[in-house]
């Protein structure tokens, strides 16, 4: 079962060949990434034009890959910042329903001790 919630979230930025599958987008993870492949994290991989997605992580019994291809879309890929980015779990979710997490800024918390 796929739950992210919580999970730190490292997209890789540069296109990735998509015939690349577990063992080697592990590599990526470990290599270029500089990760711990078999950490509690989500690994995001994009290709050239955009329109695929694959996300790799381990489940703690075996690496799991998910893939998306958009038909008509492209993904809204972080341009700015260094070749891993850290997501939240809110820009996660942003970038695959295909909001451009560059431009959406929520509101920033508040903390407050009293009302009065």
């Amino acid at each position: 079962m796929i739950q992210w919630d919580d999970v730190p979230v490292y997209v890789h930025r540069q296109p990735v060949d998509f015939r690349k599958s577990i063992n080697g987008l592990s590599v990526l993870v470990q290599e270029s990434m500089a990760l711990e492949v078999f950490s509690r994290s989500v690994f995001v991989f994009g290709n050239r034009t955009r329109n695929k997605i694959k996300i790799l992580y381990w489940d703690k019994t075996g690496f799991c890959l998910w893939y998306k291809r958009l038909e008509k879309d492209k993904f809204k890929w972080p341009r700015r910042g260094d070749d891993v980015l850290s997501l939240t779990n809110e820009q996660f979710d942003w970038l695959l329903r295909g909001l451009d997490i560059e431009k959406l800024q929520p509101h920033t918390e508040k903390y407050f001790f009293s009302v009065s």
